[in-house]
């Protein structure tokens, strides 16, 4: 395996949420709120109204900060996504559907990291960044469906 491929990594993740679609959509349109129920989402500053930056830690002691440029916003579709460059340099994207009476939204995400750090643990690493990734993401589907009960 090169090291370009040793880098490089897609992910998906399905929340299904009991709320409908549109509230889903409104939650994750706002990256700046993120931080207030994603607990691994450190930080979120917006630049502009398409840009801003965002730093994440999970369980492993590291962080990731990368510049996010919305890329496409249709709430019709119920498509965001953004290009992601710095720390990780790829893209990610949620897709949000009604799935019977509630919400299914789905994370898709292409990268490849850049940090130094992580490139040089590519191989002995790359189970536990794919381990750290799905912790992340079943607490952020926990925040998020407090954050939707509480909304």
């Amino acid at each position: 395996m090169d090291s370009d491929a040793r880098n490089h990594y897609r992910f998906r993740s399905l929340w299904a949420l009991p709320a409908a679609p549109p509230a889903v959509f409104a939650a994750l349109e706002r990256p700046e709120d993120y931080p207030r129920w994603w607990p691994q989402v450190r930080s979120v500053s917006r630049l502009d109204e398409n840009t801003g930056v965002i730093t994440i830690r999970s369980v492993l002691p590291y962080g990731i900060t990368s510049t996010m440029r919305q890329t496409r916003r249709d709430r019709a579709a119920g498509v965001l996504e953004v290009a992601l460059t710095g720390d990780i340099d790829g893209w990610a994207r949620w897709t949000v559907t009604a799935d019977g009476p509630g919400t299914l939204a789905r994370y898709d995400q292409e990268v490849d990291v850049r940090k130094a750090l992580l490139r040089r643990l590519a191989v002995p690493g790359r189970p536990l960044f794919r381990l750290n990734h799905r912790l992340m993401m079943r607490a952020g589907r926990r925040g998020l469906l407090r954050h939707l009960q509480a909304v």
